[in-house]
């Protein structure tokens, strides 16, 4: 086993969750992304009025068009709101249970706690999720830097081991800084906390030590193994308590959603009604731009009509794209990786 398959992503973790698709999916402010949406969507529907297409005023006048167009989205929102807000609220009602449910969930976490603390050597680990998890990664990086210094001065093994070593180590050490450095200013309630937990790809690095244990456990001495134990034993604590932070932040969102929807719902049924009540062929002659008039007014109702779903699709997409990157908990990699380094 050479030196690159020890080497786990932790400069890589960087372009796994960056370029523009992720960035869209993930880093950009939800309000943003969904006005960068609607914006589009007025845009096209402006400059489709260009195209040389039958006037928007002489459909309306014939077919009686607002009508087809905004009673529609009268029934959507009312329906679409009320589903989404009763899923959602179905899905936090599973945080609700008897005082002997909420007394076991509160053993297990502080067991948890407990558990880390004795590893970490810490009274108290800290409150606060970035916190905790910047505890955790700092320790984690502790002990690495502990399994090098401990082969380093171990004259018993060759050259090779300590090049395996120090490979992984810097890995380890480098991917923990970064992370602990975005962890210092993160809040939970926003995305940072998750995102930065996302960076510290913990599953490839219990992967790396258990395959040098495996290919090299004979040529370590008995400390390096003690050593290079306690560093798997840290690493598989941050998978749990970033599945359960993510979960809080999903639950989260979810709130967020629905206080959004029931929101945005009123003066978009608002609009849709003003829309229906007002506006027919003979509103608002002229032209701005060289547009007519009744197609900006009516691209902007538009626009509003599809207002409640467009938020609702940008905080999905965020949801169901970190669903998707954290389905496996442990030393399990779902996305493409150096697997014919590993297998051979």
């Amino acid at each position: 086993m050479g030196r690159a398959q020890l080497l786990t992503d932790g400069g890589e973790s960087t372009d796994r969750l960056g370029g523009i698709r992720l960035y869209l999916l993930l880093r950009l402010d939800r309000w943003v992304f969904a006005g960068a949406i609607s914006l589009v969507i007025f845009l096209a529907l402006v400059g489709l009025s260009q195209l040389g297409l039958p006037s928007l005023r002489s459909i309306i006048a014939t077919n009686n068009g607002t009508f087809w167009i905004f009673s529609a989205f009268i029934g959507a929102i009312i329906t679409g709101t009320s589903i989404v807000v009763t899923i959602n609220q179905l899905v936090l009602s599973q945080e609700l249970g008897a005082v002997g449910d909420q007394r076991e969930r509160m053993r297990d976490s502080m067991d948890f706690r407990r558990d880390l603390e004795s590893e970490l050597d810490e009274d108290a680990s800290p409150p606060e999720p970035a916190a905790f998890l910047y505890e955790l990664v700092d320790g984690i990086e502790d002990e690495a830097t502990d399994l090098q210094s401990v082969v380093a001065n171990d004259p018993s093994h060759g050259d090779d081991i300590d090049e395996l070593v120090d490979g992984y180590v810097d890995d380890v050490v480098e991917n923990a800084r970064t992370v602990k450095g975005s962890l210092e200013d993160a809040q939970f309630g926003t995305f940072e906390v998750i995102w930065h937990a996302l960076r510290f790809n913990y599953s490839r690095k219990i992967y790396d030590a258990r395959k040098l244990r495996a290919d090299h456990g004979d040529e370590l001495s008995e400390t390096a193994d003690e050593e290079l134990s306690d560093v798997i034993e840290l690493l598989t604590f941050f998978g749990p308590a970033r599945e359960h932070f993510k979960t809080l932040y999903f639950q989260w969102e979810l709130i967020n959603l629905s206080r959004a929807l029931l929101y945005i719902a009123v003066p978009a049924l608002s609009v849709m009604v003003t829309m229906l009540m007002y506006l027919d062929a003979g509103t608002l002659p002229g032209s701005t731009l060289g547009v007519d008039n009744l197609v900006w007014v009516t691209s902007a109702g538009v626009v509003v009509g599809l207002a409640p779903f467009v938020v609702f699709i940008v905080y999905i997409l965020r949801i169901t794209t970190i669903a998707k990157r954290t389905l496996a908990m442990g030393p399990f990699i779902l996305r493409r990786s150096g697997r014919d380094e590993d297998l051979g």
